[in-house]
């Protein structure tokens, strides 16, 4: 058996970031640009206003007041999306609307609430009309310039950065309509056994729903991936052959069950025969028989392949140690780990076979200190501890036993 480390170090080893793709914006949240991204055109383009008022020349406001308010002639009104054609002279204003364009020789905008125009509003049916502004307003005052937020030619987002919503927002404030990012990985999910039916089709004695299939499907997703699910294979080489060569057209196959030392595990014979074994026993509990290696394909074309365990707990965990670093290592992350806070245990645990456990939990925060509650029984076929845990404890090789009151170190799942 080798180490969670050293089977880390080695499916890392394997993996490389996948070529550049160009995708459109709103299907890009997730992926990382894969190339420098700058403004073509200033954001805003135009001068515009920042409030629906009246757009003056900041020196006609002087002394104004509610008790000595500056009369202006309004001659025109611009709404956004509009042209400011009527430039503004002394002693006159334009109604403006929010976003639109400054006319030609107003400097400053008076909000409609500093000015009569609520108690005028009867008044106010055609152009012009008469004004009272009722408030000073300095120069600049409630106007975006051109290129406020973005200047044309400069650098926007950075290669390597990780899509976001705001970004995509950005995307688009300079007319992008796909963004340059890395491609997201294809990813070939198959489970294998003849205990297994699919929940289309009713459960005949002895058969359990295929569960792995779904909730690694789901994970592939999770990390921003795209899954293409196998189905079941059966214990028979040749079913078991078939199905796994319908996914080497894909970055990465996952298998789920048949990598034990069960007569009827089949995947590392398989994996001899159509390729190459790299490891096949890890030192953790649950996840011990997990292999990694590599499918050759008719071009030449190798595949790796993760061959995790069948129980559905042990298939979880290992996809999250293993298999979800190597996805993001494909996707161009940088940071592929999840974050590990100390935690103090309110169960205890023992640790009796030199292994490393992940045990399920669930982290609260009290008084500004954090606690780990495990999910229920352990066992690596009990499904629904995994689904109650929000983090999973560690507790390394060398602890026999861990009391109540202990701080562990626990890597956080959500």
């Amino acid at each position: 058996m080798i180490s969670v480390e050293e089977a880390l170090e080695k499916i890392l080893g394997y993996f490389k970031e996948l070529e550049k793709g160009e995708t459109p914006i709103l299907e890009s949240l997730g992926q990382v640009l894969a190339e420098d991204v700058y403004a073509s055109i200033d954001v805003p383009p135009t001068d515009n206003s920042a409030m629906d008022g009246y757009a003056v020349r900041a020196s006609e406001t002087n002394g104004a007041s509610s008790s000595t308010p500056k009369h202006l002639q309004v001659i025109g009104e611009v709404a956004a999306g509009s042209l400011a054609n009527q430039p503004v002279q002394p002693g006159t204003a334009v109604r403006i609307m929010t976003g639109a364009p400054i006319p030609p020789g107003a400097n400053t905008v008076v909000p409609f609430e500093e000015t009569d125009e609520l108690p005028r509003k009867g008044q106010l049916r055609s152009f012009p009309f008469t004004i009272g502004i009722l408030r000073q307003t300095p120069p600049d005052s409630n106007i975006r310039r051109a290129g406020e937020d973005v200047h044309r030619g400069t650098l926007i987002l950075k290669k390597g950065t990780e899509i976001r919503p705001s970004h995509v927002g950005v995307l688009a404030s300079i007319g992008m309509q796909t963004a340059p990012v890395i491609r997201r990985p294809n990813v070939a999910v198959l489970a294998t056994g003849d205990e297994l039916a699919d929940i289309s089709q009713p459960l005949k004695p002895g058969q359990l729903f295929n569960s792995n299939t779904y909730s690694l499907a789901a994970h592939v997703l999770d990390c921003g991936a795209s899954p293409k699910i196998l189905g079941i294979a059966r214990d028979q080489v040749p079913a078991l052959t078939e199905k796994i060569r319908q996914g080497l057209d894909t970055d990465l196959l996952i298998t789920s069950g048949g990598v034990s030392m069960g007569d009827y595990d089949m995947v590392k014979e398989v994996l001899s025969k159509e390729g190459e074994i790299t490891f096949w026993t890890v030192r953790m509990k649950p996840g011990k028989p997990l292999a990694f290696g590599v499918f050759n394909t008719a071009t030449g074309r190798k595949v790796p392949h993760l061959g995790l365990p069948g129980n559905p707990v042990s298939a979880m965990i290992t996809f999250e140690l293993f298999a979800r670093p190597a996805i993001f290592k494909m996707m161009g992350k940088q940071n592929r780990n999840r974050p590990i806070i100390q935690c103090t245990m309110e169960d205890a645990l023992k640790n009796q076979d030199g292994r490393r456990i992940y045990a399920r939990v669930r982290v609260m925060q009290r008084d500004g200190q954090y606690f780990a509650r495990l999910t229920g029984p352990q066992g690596s076929g009990i499904l629904t501890s995994m689904a109650q845990a929000n983090a999973l404890a560690i507790i390394s090789e060398d602890i026999t036993q861990v009391r109540e009151g202990d701080r562990v170190p626990v890597m956080l799942l959500e």
